[in-house]
């Protein structure tokens, strides 16, 4: 399992990512702002219309978070925070499924083995 200054050393430092010339110019970079959290949000709203509906509703809600993630760093920080679960919980179901195929394993019959 990794240590939490090692997985802090490998991640992408907070901040925006919009090229160089737009953060050189404050009214383009606010303009690229807006425009990221208008698409964002548009992806977002789409994913909660799709929450009660057949598809993929939580996947399009977490794709509106990303593309917020590369301006604002309150996003970042939520999808930081997402992985880490996602990852817990990932090792957890295959901890889970191992030793349940251990279970199985040992009370299989000997001339099964």
């Amino acid at each position: 399992m990794e240590t939490q200054s090692t997985a802090a050393t490998t991640e992408r430092p907070l901040g925006s990512r919009a090229p160089e010339f737009v953060k050189a110019r404050r009214p383009l970079h606010l303009s690229w702002q807006a425009g990221v959290f208008v698409v964002g949000l548009a992806i977002v709203v789409g994913g909660v219309i799709l929450l009660p509906l057949p598809g993929p509703g939580w996947l399009i809600i977490f794709a509106g978070m990303a593309v917020w993630a590369t301006e604002f760093v309150w996003a970042q920080l939520v999808m930081r925070w997402t992985r880490r679960k996602l990852s817990a919980g990932t090792a957890w179901i295959k901890a889970r499924r191992r030793r349940g195929q251990a279970r199985k394993a040992s009370r299989a019959p000997a001339d099964m083995r």
